[in-house]
């Protein structure tokens, strides 16, 4: 049973439900170890905060094998378990299993965790040309498919829609595609008011996550939050709003109301790692429209006589077959794989075949 300080720990997030999971969890041999929160994550070390100090640390090379076995690693959030040794170097000899993980998948499939045991996921789009509903969806499979609630925060609305005639059309096309029950916030990232605004899931000890591209406004929006400058902000490019990477760790940081926020850098690969049960929530629409079509085995592609195709709009339906597609394919086996990549060489090559002999060529 590990010994837990919660008054010490509730300043780093820790919740009576996370303090409840903690001490059912069995300590390791070899304490008394203390319990700590990640803070950072680097390539040879991390950073780690007890509720009274934050230092530096190394995981035990033991404990990156075993993460690595159940195909993860430390992120920023998860509880740990740390001892120094006879010079006085703070090592990591346990990660704590987390109650929420929110992970992503590489092209090739590999996962790679983005963070842990956070209450909520904002997810900042700006009302610039940094607006786009296919990667907000992304944004919303990664998240809803870790059991982490979102609520979607506008950013820039002062520059990009300072008035309610401007503003209203972006938000009716959300409502328009996504559920009615997800939280739109629209806020100007660098006004006290957007903490106001926030203040519902910025109660003492919760945690939430800022996620989305880069230029998006979520290190201004941190500082904002923090009420002081902790994160490096940067300009976007004129022609397309998009910013340079400035934030280029996940870093997490507490709050003079007692909430922690979780700052992370713009996703290059955004895979989320869902399967197709969570895809059939966050598309229920598409799910609810099936049972219409002509045909019970429908793919909602070519076949006549389908409900989702005149139901749906093009964009959004293209997006979910995108994201079907990745999901089954994060699913198959190594062979399966290549079965399938032989399968599109063939395809290819035929086609390329037609398209010589339709042309004439030789």
């Amino acid at each position: 049973m590990i010994d837990v300080d919660f008054n010490t720990l509730h300043l780093m997030g820790l919740t009576p439900a996370m303090a409840q999971h903690l001490v059912l969890q069995p300590e390791p041999e070899g304490g008394p170890f203390t319990l700590a929160r990640l803070t950072e994550v680097h390539r040879d070390s991390v950073r780690v905060h007890d509720g009274r100090h934050e230092r530096s640390a190394r995981v035990l090379p033991r404990v990156s094998r075993e993460l690595d076995d159940d195909d993860t690693a430390p992120a920023v959030g998860d509880w740990v378990l740390l001892q120094p040794d006879a010079h006085g170097d703070c090592w990591v000899h346990a990660r704590l299993p987390p109650l929420s993980h929110i992970a992503r998948r590489d092209a090739d499939g590999s996962r790679h965790p983005v963070v842990s045991n956070v209450d909520t996921a904002l997810i900042v789009m700006g009302l610039d040309d940094d607006f786009n509903l296919r990667r907000l969806e992304r944004y919303l499979a990664l998240v809803q498919g870790s059991g982490v609630q979102p609520v979607v925060v506008l950013t820039k609305a002062d520059v990009a829609a300072p008035t309610a005639q401007l503003l209203a059309p972006r938000l009716q096309e959300i409502r328009d595609r996504m559920s009615d029950a997800l939280d739109v916030i629209a806020v100007n990232g660098t006004h006290p008011s957007a903490a106001q605004a926030l203040a519902p899931w910025l109660n003492d000890g919760q945690t939430v996550v800022l996620m989305g591209s880069s230029g998006a406004g979520k290190s201004t929006l941190t500082n904002t939050l923090a009420g002081a400058f902790v994160q490096d902000t940067g300009a976007v490019r004129e022609h397309d709003s998009r910013g340079k990477h400035t934030t280029t760790s996940r870093s997490l940081h507490c709050l003079p109301g007692g909430a922690c926020v979780i700052d992370t850098p713009g996703l290059r690969a955004l895979r989320p790692d869902v399967d197709e049960a969570t895809l059939a929530w966050l598309f229920d629409d598409i799910g609810r429209l099936a049972l219409h079509c002509r045909f019970r085995d429908c793919r909602h592609q070519d076949e006549p006589g389908c409900a989702v195709r005149e139901g749906i709009g093009h964009d959004r339906l293209r997006n979910y077959h995108k994201l079907l597609r990745e999901a089954r394919r994060d699913t198959m086996s190594v062979l399966e794989r290549q079965q399938q990549a032989a399968a599109w060489k063939v395809r290819g090559k035929a086609t390329r075949a037609w398209m010589k002999m339709k042309r004439g060529d030789e």
